[in-house]
């Protein structure tokens, strides 16, 4: 079996919305807020290491952006990725974590990167590329507009910089390369066939 490149769109056009596209994402960014909850517990363990130089927790800053990048490429419509990304963080505020609500702002920013990216390309491009894309101006808003500020008030620039270095090399392999790379492993398990990386995988077969 091989998958085609050639991206599909959603069905109807970008803004036509179905209930499935909001269940799915419902579902997503719920299962996606748990798996939250329990990164913050390994988030918490890791402390110590990232301790040693703090602006390298941003290395873990990818994992909280998938809900946006896997949510916008599975349902491709305004709205997905955000929607996703502050469901998910809604669970994982109401499940309980280290920053509280915080995650409400957090997941707002992130959601609001990918959504820029995909915007950019007119929903219409859906390679690795959008979802690296997303993965960078998701980190980017994250740090320069709420982490600089809330958590890292006390560093210095050069150490801002260096976390913000970090955060977008988190954000486009782990939420980019890696959220693209998950979206096409549930493809290839028949789940996503009512939606475009499904029909991909169909296309695909030989």
């Amino acid at each position: 079996m091989t998958i085609t490149t050639r991206p599909q769109l959603a069905t109807g056009g970008p803004w036509g919305w179905r209930s499935i596209d909001i269940v799915t994402v419902a579902i997503l960014g719920v299962a996606l807020g748990v798996a939250f909850w329990g990164w913050d517990a390994v988030y918490g363990i890791l402390s110590p290491v990232f301790a040693v130089y703090p602006p390298s927790s941003s290395l873990a800053l990818g994992v909280w952006l998938l809900p946006a990048v896997v949510g916008g490429l599975v349902i491709r419509r305004p709205g997905a990725a955000l929607f996703c990304e502050f469901i998910a963080a809604t669970v994982e505020a109401l499940l309980g974590n280290q920053w509280g609500f915080n995650v409400l702002v957090s997941g707002f920013l992130q959601g609001l990167g990918v959504e820029i990216a995909m915007a950019v390309l007119v929903w219409r491009n859906w390679t690795v590329v959008v979802a690296v894309l997303g993965g960078l101006l998701a980190a980017f808003l994250e740090l320069t507009v709420w982490e600089w500020w809330v958590y890292q008030p006390n560093h210095s620039w050069p150490q801002r910089l260096a976390a913000l270095g970090f955060a977008l090399l988190s954000g486009a392999l782990i939420a980019g390369i890696g959220g693209w790379l998950l979206v096409r492993a549930l493809a290839r398990t028949g789940a996503l066939e009512a939606f475009p990386p499904g029909r991909e995988r169909l296309a695909g077969q030989a």
